[in-house]
């Protein structure tokens, strides 16, 4: 078999909850070596997350941490130092995303690490990043969305802000951070030079405003929301139909113009305020009522099916059941299957990128708390009595 991408690289994983883990996840579907470093006893936080649980393992803990080797490390110990710095010394990337300055208190911040090894990429996750006032906040998914303008343009028109339905601020950091990290990585080999990443979940969120904070700062207007329709483009939303809903994405002028037809209104193509895409947005208020008595006509799969025959846009709106049952989904492998050792036969939602030489895998379930412990220590040179040692010390 073919080696993967990031087959010669190990992580050590400090982090917890989502981003970082997350970031590793990315790493690891790569190919990269990852060892997740967790509390004795308690680790990570999402571990007890839920419910729901799958014999004892949160659906959300399952969600981001396969293809990674757990042990357990008292970091306030001095001999669980030790195993963190030995660890540092073969490692390639170091991920932490604990509190500012709380990583340097426990010594295994960057100049702590870049000490037994100068050539370390070494990445912070944290909610406002390194340096600026709000620096020592903590800083939650939750309270990131709300501060940094998604929740102001999410949510009905007329009804209160509204938070996106996962935590997309914590994924979209982690998908930066391994990116990040991807190019440090690529720069060392070019220099032997290894560097600090200081991701910060307020800057992610901001960057991903895209056309919505370029228009403000064109404009100077503050966006509002507009519920599921989008503020530059019309016809782009969710509506009725008879037996549900049917989500459309008229991009163009002559998607419209198809649209009207299968319509069976060719004059909705032809009216003055309706022919383009800007006088579209104008009279928005007039337009959307006419379509969604239109559409409350049939039922979402012959909206579906009628649409795209003409190349515009179109699909049910699922739930989640509904979407990985979908053909396409089924088709693609989306789901993948791995062994579990307690649970069994664990399904998990796969990689989503397709590489033709060296594509991402599912390779081995998320980790039981500790299980690597012994034999990640075994090849760092402990012994089996200093093992039993560090674990009667409380130090793993």
């Amino acid at each position: 078999m073919t080696p993967q991408a990031l087959s010669d690289i190990q992580v050590l994983d400090l982090s917890r909850v989502l981003a970082g883990p997350y970031c590793s996840m990315v790493l690891a579907d790569y190919g990269a070596r990852v060892i997740k470093v967790e509390a004795p006893g308690r680790g990570d936080d999402t571990r007890r997350w839920g419910p729901p649980f799958a014999d004892g393992e949160s659906a959300y803990y399952l969600s981001v941490n396969r293809n990674k080797r757990s042990i357990t490390v008292n970091l306030k110990h001095e001999r669980g130092r030790e195993i963190i710095y030995r660890l540092a010394r073969q490692s390639d990337v170091v991920i932490e995303n604990f509190k500012v300055g709380q990583a340097e208190r426990l010594g295994v911040g960057y100049e702590a690490i870049r000490a037994v090894n100068p050539g370390i990429v070494y990445c912070s996750i944290s909610g406002y990043g390194q340096d600026g006032p709000y620096s020592r906040h903590p800083g939650y998914d939750f309270v990131i969305q709300a501060q940094g303008g998604i929740m102001s343009i999410s949510g009905p028109e007329e009804g209160p802000p509204s938070k996106v339905g996962v935590a997309i601020v914590d994924v979209m950091a982690g998908m930066h951070a391994a990116m990040a990290i991807m190019a440090a990585l690529h720069y060392r080999r070019l220099s032997g030079k290894g560097q600090y990443i200081d991701i910060a979940l307020l800057d992610t969120e901001l960057s991903w405003l895209v056309n919505v904070g370029q228009a403000y700062l064109v404009t100077g207007q503050t966006p509002r929301r507009y519920g599921n329709g989008h503020p530059t483009i019309v016809p782009y939303q969710p509506f009725e139909t008879a037996d549900g809903m049917v989500a459309v994405a008229v991009g163009n002028d002559a998607q419209y113009r198809r649209f009207c037809q299968v319509l069976g209104r060719p004059d909705l193509a032809e009216d003055e305020r309706f022919r383009t895409n800007p006088g579209r947005v104008a009279h928005r208020e007039v337009l959307i009522p006419l379509l969604q008595e239109i559409l409350k006509q049939r039922k979402t799969r012959e909206w579906v099916d009628a649409l795209l025959a003409v190349d515009v846009p179109a699909a049910p709106v699922n739930t989640i059941p509904e979407a990985l049952a979908e053909p396409q989904v089924q088709a693609r492998g989306v789901v993948q299957q791995v062994e579990h050792p307690t649970i069994g036969r664990l399904s998990l939602i796969g990689p989503p990128a397709r590489l033709s030489l060296t594509p991402p895998r599912v390779h081995s379930a998320p980790p039981l708390l500790g299980q690597h412990t012994e034999s990640v220590l075994h090849e760092l040179g402990y012994s089996t009595e200093e093992i039993a040692a560090l674990r009667e010390e409380g130090a793993i």
